[in-house]
């Protein structure tokens, strides 16, 4: 079966920095690109990173650049976010999530998704 699992969430105080990690399974990892969303409270999913299966290429939401960082381990299956210089409005659920079928969006749509991992930044 299809398995995302995230891990590295945490409660932080603003500038400090956090490593999300997801281990995926079921999945031919290698061939997928990978990417993270996030979910504020009274907010809708929203994307954040990717990272490509091919040229390792990323892409980042606006807010997020120059701190937040997407990288892959494929000898573990593994997607990460290393996230500098947190702010509390980076407090959100955040969700590993891989495609179920066609190419790449950064929609909601056709996605494999973990269960999350709850960032919090405090003021």
């Amino acid at each position: 079966q299809v398995q995302l699992v995230e891990s590295g969430g945490g409660l932080v105080q603003a500038g400090d920095s956090l490593r999300l990690s997801c281990v995926v399974s079921g999945l031919a990892f290698n061939r997928l690109t990978m990417g993270w969303f996030r979910q504020a409270p009274g907010k809708e999913r929203e994307f954040v990173a990717l990272i490509s299966w091919s040229t390792l290429d990323t892409y980042y939401t606006d807010p997020v650049k120059g701190r937040f960082i997407i990288s892959r381990d494929n000898a573990k299956n593994t997607v990460s976010l290393q996230m500098n210089s947190l702010k509390p409005e980076d407090t959100a659920v955040y969700y590993c999530a891989a495609p179920s079928t066609g190419f790449w969006t950064s929609s909601l749509d056709n996605k494999y998704w973990g269960q999350g991992t709850q960032v919090t930044v405090s003021s």
